[in-house]
């Protein structure tokens, strides 16, 4: 049954109320879970970013198809995407290439001739290829409602991209023997206005503060506009999640079919050794996430599992590309509770 939402809201309240089924089944997804536990083969976390690298930009030898920065581009004075237009900022392809060319230790210039690559790009799945494609036929279309659909997937992608975090950071390079960030970078974003440094959490929650205020801004009342772009949200995410479903299993670790982390929402929280190094086989209740209504005072073990609970799960409100809106927002209010529980 369909359900209906009150398009009077702002865009970006639509969004993160609309798409919370597709971002809770996306969360759940087994691939999600391999790559979150770091247990894919080095081999297919590359294969991983390329695919991502042509979402967001095109192959040379087919520069008539538009990938989504590509798009973006194309419609930077469209009313709905010129607000949070800024590649400088928010672009991920040469990061994403970046990435790929210092795993393979290959020059940044030859590594789309490389036997994953070419593999990739001569039989392509499914998935990929439906991913590219929607996103080309949104460039093309002449049709302004069309076109501001691009603004779902930018959203889908960017706060996925920036809700990742430090905690994927951590356990990649730890698996994959990835130091000083080398190899990392598409998990790295700047500081608004021009700031010179790498954001850390705080300057990554100003950023999305910023991209959700542009959204409003852009979409402003026009419903039809936030009909399509709701609608679309949903698209976005089930066409990410089918990325997930085509990454190959491990092969040197015993699979496991759980979920990369429980939903958030959840009242438990893992100890802050599992927020630094991902959850166990087999994970054990340490402590309940509500907060207590009437005790006063704190044991010290509680205070470093919320933390430790806060920490992964601003990672964990998206994997490898999901927004997390939905998830963002429970965040907030943990670490709202938390700042006024022990301010003194």
């Amino acid at each position: 049954m369909s359900i209906s939402y009150d398009l009077t809201q702002p865009v970006a309240t639509l969004l993160r109320l609309g798409t919370a089924e597709a971002h809770e089944r996306a969360e759940n997804s087994q691939g999600a879970g391999w790559l979150t536990r770091g247990e894919l083969d080095k081999s297919e976390y590359v294969r991983f970013l390329m695919m991502l690298y042509h979402v967001y930009e095109p192959d040379l030898d087919f520069v008539h198809i538009s990938s989504l920065e590509r798009a973006l581009e194309q419609h930077a004075s469209h009313s709905v995407l010129q607000p949070t237009y800024n590649p400088t900022l928010l672009s991920r392809t040469q990061n994403i290439e970046a990435d790929i060319s210092f795993i393979l230790q290959v020059p940044s210039s030859s590594w789309q001739t490389h036997p994953i690559h070419v593999e990739l790009m001569t039989d392509p799945p499914a998935p990929f290829s439906d991913y590219t494609t929607r996103i080309n036929t949104l460039a093309i279309s002449s049709d302004t409602v069309e076109t501001s659909r691009l603004l779902a997937h930018a959203y889908v992608r960017y706060l996925g991209d920036l809700s990742g975090g430090q905690f994927i950071r951590r356990k990649l390079a730890k698996t994959y023997g990835l130091e000083d960030g080398a190899g990392l970078t598409f998990y790295e974003f700047g500081k608004l206005g021009g700031e010179s440094g790498i954001s850390g959490l705080g300057d990554m929650k100003k950023i999305k503060e910023w991209y959700r205020d542009g959204m409003n801004s852009g979409v402003g009342d026009n419903q039809a506009f936030k009909a399509a772009i709701l609608e679309e949200a949903n698209i976005a995410f089930e066409l990410n999640s089918a990325i997930f479903k085509i990454l190959r299993p491990p092969t040197q670790i015993p699979m496991s079919s759980s979920p990369a982390i429980p939903p958030l929402g959840e009242p438990l929280t893992p100890t802050t050794e599992q927020a630094l190094n991902g959850p166990p086989r087999e994970s054990k209740v340490v402590a309940e996430f509500a907060p207590p209504q009437q005790e006063t005072t704190y044991r010290v073990g509680s205070v470093l599992a919320l933390i430790g609970a806060i920490c992964i799960s601003h990672f964990l409100l998206v994997i490898g590309g999901f927004t997390g809106e939905r998830g963002f927002g429970k965040l907030e209010a943990a670490q709202a509770w938390f700042k006024g529980a022990f301010s003194g």
